[in-house]
């Protein structure tokens, strides 16, 4: 597997202490894209931050690509999340100040591409998302369903292992909502990563290989359109 949770609890202090939480069993394999549903509040954020090594644990295991997220220190863990994650946002978090090319070719330049290479895998991803031409537009020029394709290319340029998508598909309309998912799938699955996303949409996860649903128990299977969101 290339991600595993083993029985993970997080919990928070505070004035209101709460666990988020609790006992979390999760497997991830390469090319399989892996949906987590549940209520607002229940944790499926604190669980992708988790994953990507934001955040440690307080009970369990978390495993990814063969090391225990909880023994990297800061700087290893930052690392792991510069080479092989890739995330996607619903508020895609492109800078406003950058082309779309520029955007995308960010992972590249952090992991120490050779410059003169940068410009082509740039462009063979803005191609695949549909965004060939628009490589020097700024984001205050491209449309809503354009800035995810962006934020989608620039979290698979660097061919990740995981990706990590929080509501990637929260601001769009159905149809274009799908073909977002259509093709973040399709590139992952091209480059042998597995696709962890949190969604409130029921189609979005009836999308994916396997759907779960977060409760404060755990997670659990969960079959979008048999109840329940």
């Amino acid at each position: 597997m290339m991600l595993t949770f083993a029985n993970v609890s997080k919990h928070y202090d505070g004035t209101a202490p709460r666990n988020v939480l609790r006992g979390v069993n999760l497997e991830l394999g390469p090319s399989e894209c892996v949906a987590i549903m549940g209520e607002s509040g229940v944790g499926k954020s604190t669980l992708l931050n988790l994953a990507a090594g934001l955040d440690r644990p307080d009970a369990g295991q978390i495993v990814f690509d063969g090391h225990d997220l909880a023994t990297l220190d800061d700087d290893a863990a930052t690392l792991q999340r510069r080479r092989k994650m890739g995330f996607v946002f619903q508020a895609f978090h492109v800078l406003p100040n950058l082309s779309a090319a520029q955007n995308v070719a960010l992972p590249l330049l952090l992991n120490g591409m050779l410059m003169k290479d940068v410009p082509v895998r740039v462009s063979l991803v803005l191609r695949a998302v549909g965004l060939g031409g628009r490589e020097h537009a700024l984001p205050r020029e491209l449309s809503g369903g354009e800035l995810q394709r962006v934020a989608i290319a620039r979290a698979l340029v660097h061919e990740p292992h995981l990706v990590l998508a929080d509501e990637p598909t929260g601001n769009l309309d159905h149809d274009t909502a799908m073909r977002i998912l259509a093709l973040l799938r399709e590139l992952a699955q091209k480059n042998g990563a597995g696709v962890l996303l949190a969604t409130h949409s029921t189609a979005v996860a009836a999308a994916a290989d396997r759907v779960l649903r977060l409760t404060p128990e755990g997670l659990e299977p969960y079959a979008p359109g048999a109840g329940g969101a």
